[in-house]
């Protein structure tokens, strides 16, 4: 067991949520989506350009290590051919489905379980997560009842930076008052969450592994967690209570 941190920081996609393909929901956000921007096009069309203008953002974030706003993101850069003011008072509702095209997205089955736990342990808790939304997480833990658990959630849409800049881990370490030697984190991606938390300075770092995966892959020193779980409440071996 691992003694001496005061606070869990924790990634959202792989690590508290998983994505579920399902044909359904998928097209239906998709139809919306076309709907509510009143596009021309195809489906076939519209989606296909949809997704290479996606890659080529994807591809400058991931380099940049920057995220940009929503409005920012829709209007300058998947959308730019449609009426700005529209588009931008329609973005959060255009991420959503956007998201939503790509699957369902659920809790992990011990998400609410092991987070409530870790929160009753006496561990001040967060999110840090790179994102394009700014509004659907915050929405998700207050609906599953989850929001008096985490004292902060830092979405890259938000500040701005993405993982595995250092800044966006310093960014959440200061609002909770917490020095990064005390704080953990906990994450799916080994170079994006280990190495971030790491440059960061932080004390600790917990990688979830896929479900059928034996291990997380070849890894470097700088690549390789304190820990690899497979369940979220196995956090619960990892910390305990500071009562």
């Amino acid at each position: 067991m691992d003694k001496g941190f005061q606070a869990i920081f924790l990634d959202v996609g792989n690590t508290l949520r998983i994505v579920i393909k399902d044909p359904e929901y998928m097209g239906k956000a998709q139809k919306e989506l076309m709907a509510l921007i009143g596009t021309p096009l195809s489906e076939q069309d519209f989606f296909n350009e949809m997704e290479t203008r996606w890659r080529s953002y994807r591809k400058q974030a991931k380099e940049q290590l920057i995220e940009v706003s929503e409005k920012e993101l829709w209007t300058k850069w998947l959308l730019p051919d449609y009426p700005m003011e529209t588009v931008a008072s329609l973005s959060g509702e255009l991420t959503r489905l956007w998201r939503n095209h790509g699957g369902r997205r659920i809790p992990r089955a011990d998400v609410k379980t092991a987070i409530p736990e870790l929160h009753r342990r006496g561990y001040v808790l967060g999110i840090i997560a790179n994102t394009i939304t700014e509004q659907e997480i915050p929405d998700w833990i207050e609906a599953d009842g989850l929001t008096d658990c985490f004292q902060t959630v830092v979405l890259s849409s938000k500040v701005g930076i993405r993982k595995p800049n250092p800044e966006i881990f310093l960014e959440a370490a200061r609002r909770v008052g917490v020095e990064p030697a005390k704080c953990a984190y906990v994450g799916d991606n080994p170079s994006r969450d280990v190495v971030g938390a790491r440059s960061a300075g932080y004390g600790l770092t917990v990688l979830i592994l896929e479900p059928d995966s034996e291990s997380p892959g070849v890894l470097t020193d700088e690549h390789t967690p304190d820990h690899a779980i497979r369940e979220l409440s196995e956090l619960l071996n990892i910390f305990p209570s500071l009562q």
